[in-house]
């Protein structure tokens, strides 16, 4: 098959797609993403140097630029990772996140239409589904409402929707999967786990957003990738997954072990502001994942922290 990686530069992307090219031995993956900020060109450098992976440079909001890829590849289906993703800058500016995230959906959702692609499938977050009180026993379902908090959560939950829409009303075979915070190799500095590595391997003040008792599920992106290949194999059109990584953390445990794998001291931890709208704590159900499609997260935790803390160490 091909497969329309688009984001692909990204964090998830580049990760999904080295994953996808090693898996899939006959596979071709194509890639789009526009490069922003956000992208990272060394990922993709070595992308580029893969057998099998094709890269253009569009952004997804761009109709007349993507269905020439379209024009060109004749792909089988569509993973939609181009997303703009920083809670913070869509509090500051929200445009960008409703431009990319809802109309850059919409843009792919047409043209997969159009060209008669088997299969779309989106990758949304657990934050659609809103915050749950610090000391709840409960946890999110595929079923829960959407109730997002923040600008970037608003515009992933209108790309469900509109995802879902298009399946309702024109049949197109789609799938949604929701997935908890991600880690590991090529993420972007601003995110919490790089951003408190390079700040500790410089002895810099790590920000803590208020006490830090905010809690967040945490899954390495590898799991998330065999998640993702799992739906879009063999899941039916329609679905929607949950993906957590069953790894419920405060930000402030988080951090500290993190201070205590690069035997850093704990007075680094500097306490700041709280985010406007902050998000309480995460809970994912996983169990459809799990029960529909033989699913489970494979890297714990700790293991998978340790590598990553050693990854940005060698790469910062």
């Amino acid at each position: 098959m091909k497969i329309v990686v688009t984001g692909c530069a990204g964090f998830i992307g580049a990760n999904f797609s080295n994953y996808w090219l090693d898996s899939h031995s006959q596979d071709t993956v194509i890639g789009i993403d526009c490069l922003t900020y956000a992208a990272n060109i060394p990922a993709l450098s070595k992308l580029k140097n893969r057998e099998r992976f094709r890269f253009y440079k569009a952004n997804i909001c761009d109709k007349q630029a993507v269905e020439q890829i379209f024009l060109a590849e004749s792909p089988d289906a569509l993973i939609n990772f181009a997303a703009e993703s920083h809670v913070d800058n869509s509090i500051e500016n929200s445009r960008i996140f409703v431009e990319t995230n809802v109309l850059g959906t919409q843009t792919l959702l047409d043209l997969c239409l159009k060209h008669g692609i088997k299969r779309f499938h989106q990758v949304s977050t657990d934050e659609v589904y809103g915050d749950l009180p610090l000391d709840s026993e409960d946890a999110f379902t595929e079923a829960s409402l959407l109730s997002p908090s923040s600008p970037y959560s608003a515009s992933k939950a209108a790309a469900d929707l509109l995802v879902l829409s298009y399946y309702k009303t024109h049949g197109l075979s789609v799938s949604i999967s929701r997935s908890a915070n991600n880690y590991g190799k090529y993420q972007h500095r601003e995110k919490l786990i790089p951003k408190a590595i390079r700040c500790a391997l410089h002895n810099e003040s790590i920000p803590i957003y208020g006490n830090g008792s905010n809690i967040r599920d945490w899954i390495h992106v590898e799991d998330h990738c065999r998640a993702i290949e799992k739906i879009v194999c063999n899941a039916a059109s329609g679905s929607i997954y949950n993906v957590g990584g069953s790894a419920m953390l405060s930000n402030i445990t988080l951090v500290k072990e993190i201070l205590a794998l690069m035997n850093k001291p704990q007075s680094l931890i500097a306490f700041v502001a709280d985010r406007k709208g902050h998000d309480r704590k995460y809970a994912l159900n996983c169990n459809k994942l799990i029960c529909e499609l033989d699913w489970r997260p494979e890297v714990s935790f700790s293991d998978g922290l340790a590598e990553t803390v050693e990854w940005y160490t060698m790469n910062e």
